[in-house]
C-alpha cells in the first residue's frame, strides 16, 4: 500500500481549513485516512501549521511521501531537517 501525507479539506465554502493526514495513495482527497497527525489554518495572520512531529518522523520512515504542499509545511515547521538527521 503507497501511503501519502496530504492534505484533507475542511470547513465551509471559503472557510476552508486542512487537516494533515496519511491516506492510501489511491483514496478521494477527502475521503478515507489512516492517521490524522496536524492540522494547517491558511486563513489566520500568520498561517497556523500545528502538525505532531513524532507521528510525522515515523511515518516518513516508514516509507510515506508528503505531497509538495505538506512538504513545504513540514520544512516551514523543522520536521523536514530532522528526518534526514536520525
Amino acid at each position: 500500500m503507497a501511503t501519502k501525507i496530504r492534505l484533507r479539506r475542511m470547513g465551509a465554502k471559503k472557510q476552508a481549513f486542512y487537516r494533515v493526514v496519511v491516506a492510501d495513495s489511491r483514496d478521494p482527497r477527502d475521503g478515507r485516512f489512516i492517521e490524522e497527525i496536524g492540522y494547517y489554518n491558511p486563513r489566520t495572520n500568520p498561517a497556523e501549521i500545528t502538525i505532531n512531529e513524532e507521528k510525522a518522523l515515523t511515518w516518513l520512515a516508514t516509507g510515506a511521501e508528503p505531497t509538495e504542499t505538506v512538504r513545504s509545511l513540514l520544512k516551514k515547521s523543522g520536521i523536514w531537517q530532522k528526518r534526514n538527521q536520525k
